[in-house]
């Protein structure tokens, strides 16, 4: 896409004319429903092929507003479309050495509100940064519903905007100390996004009960560690239930009840059945009658796992559960200190 021709058409007098006909970003009750009924569309045809539907190899910009101005990155956008990733995106964004994003550009605006508008379209400058580091077909995430709007209707790029792109606009604010440090000296406690849905999924599911004011630094990147060993647990989830299916076949024993930690245990006992490598815990208590069958039966399996992947993927679930384990006890200790502190400065905000 050439700058000119995209610059010209932030004035163009058939863009104008059609204003009427394209959506506003508040609507009407029909025009909630078309739009619902447009996304679950778009939605199962984003599944099929994300590569293609996203341009550019997969590969998104991202537009984000900051306090003084807009920043543009790059992101890998085939992650938006990992499953559970509404509750797994803003893990990248925890410590400033994970980098899942590369700074493309920034610009600061005297008048920032000019720079988006609905009525004005995209000014030169924010436009010409666009348009100069998108690629054709490239899709280009954006914070706002009305900057959807606008940048679809002025420039004729395609915008993503949905719950996964607002964890990862979370993410690039959390991150800002790393990638613009002048910024995050105007940043008020208004601007401040302190939870996404996300931590709170994941706070909530330990049962931690965490207001959004009471979430300071520390807490974010504890419950980042905890999210951490939950993927790295829940990542061979597809996989065990496999094999799983071939401990019922074999052994006729019901797995369906099982953590995923207690059935790669049962992999390590029919896959190393002289004992060559070392499996944690009281393996008769944590298995009953079905750990002598596991044991008889360990011969039946030759050939049929892989040993050795079955044993790495044992070690790596049992490193996450220990390491877990030790995470939410620091997280409980910081969310106590949390809540006493909040609590404190209430009381002292209610003193007469």
């Amino acid at each position: 896409m050439e700058v000119k021709a995209a610059l010209s058409t932030v004035a163009s007098p058939a863009m104008e004319e059609n204003k009427e006909a394209l959506p506003s970003p508040l609507g009407g009750a029909a025009g909630k429903e078309d739009e619902m009924m447009a996304l679950q569309s778009d939605a199962e045809m984003w599944k099929v092929n994300p590569v293609a539907m996203l341009g550019n190899g997969g590969v998104i910009m991202v537009l984000f507003e900051t306090p003084s101005g807009f920043a543009l990155f790059s992101y890998d956008g085939l992650k938006l479309f990992q499953p559970d990733v509404i509750h797994n995106v803003w893990g990248e964004f925890v410590k400033d050495f994970m980098r899942p994003v590369w700074l493309k550009g920034f610009k600061t605006f005297k008048d920032k509100a000019s720079a988006l508008n609905l009525d004005t379209g995209v000014s030169e400058d924010l436009a010409t940064m666009i348009v100069h580091m998108i690629k054709p077909n490239q899709k280009l995430a954006v914070g706002k519903k009305e900057h959807n709007i606008i940048i679809e209707r002025y420039l004729g790029i395609y915008c993503l905007y949905n719950a996964e792109v607002m964890e990862l606009m979370w993410g690039l604010k959390n991150l800002m100390p790393h990638y613009l440090p002048d910024e995050n000296s105007k940043v008020t406690k208004v601007d401040c996004l302190p939870m996404c849905e996300g931590m709170r999924f994941l706070l909530n599911s330990y049962g931690f009960d965490v207001k959004p004011e009471m979430v300071n630094e520390s807490i974010i990147e504890m419950a980042g560690l905890v999210n951490e060993c939950d993927y790295n647990v829940k990542k061979h989830a597809k996989e065990l239930h496999y094999a799983g299916e071939l401990l019922k076949k074999i052994s006729e024993i019901e797995f369906e009840d099982w953590d995923l930690l207690k059935l790669a245990t049962a992999l390590m006992i029919v896959g190393y059945p002289k004992g060559k490598q070392i499996v944690a815990g009281n393996l008769q208590k944590l298995f009953g009658d079905d750990y002598s069958t596991l044991v008889k039966d360990a011969p039946k399996y030759k050939d049929k796992l892989r040993d050795v992947a079955c044993f790495r993927m044992y070690e790596e679930m049992l490193w996450a559960r220990k390491l877990r384990y030790k995470g939410l006890r620091r997280l409980a200790t910081l969310v106590r200190k949390a809540r006493d502190d909040f609590e404190t400065e209430q009381a002292m905000r209610n003193q007469p």
